[in-house]
């Protein structure tokens, strides 16, 4: 049976962000590592959210606090704007998006510009920048 990636690639989810989440792959680039987090929120992959964050801010994320917001949220679809560099050859890149997701009966919008960096031929999501 057919089970669609939630990061909107049209693709299964084994063939798309799973293989991320089980650790059978690694994102080659920065988009695919935000939409493959994005995956894990809905999917509730808080292990991967966690490894996937640039070393230096781990001590900060509050798994708990994710998971209680991932499993309170109906997540309703992800939309790519723009993403700038973080290609294969890159060492860091950007990403804006939109999330979409329900929350206490209300439709809510995350929007973000988010750095990434690449550190041992790895992508981790650094944080959200303004934008400009």
């Amino acid at each position: 049976m057919p089970d669609p990636c939630p990061c909107g690639s049209k693709r299964d989810y084994d063939a798309c962000c799973g293989r991320f989440h089980s650790g059978e792959g690694v994102p080659e680039t920065a988009e695919e590592l935000m939409r493959s987090r994005y995956s894990a929120y809905v999917r509730r992959e808080m292990d991967y959210l966690e490894e996937t964050l640039w070393p230096a801010k781990r001590r900060h994320f509050d798994k708990q606090a994710a998971e209680r917001w991932a499993t309170e949220s109906a997540w309703v679809g992800l939309s790519v704007l723009k993403s700038e560099a973080g290609g294969k050859d890159d060492a860091r890149g950007t990403v804006l998006f939109i999330a979409r997701f329900f929350a206490g009966g209300d439709m809510h919008e995350h929007r973000e510009l988010s750095l990434f960096r690449k550190k041992s031929g790895r992508w981790y999501y650094v944080e959200g920048l303004p934008e400009s």
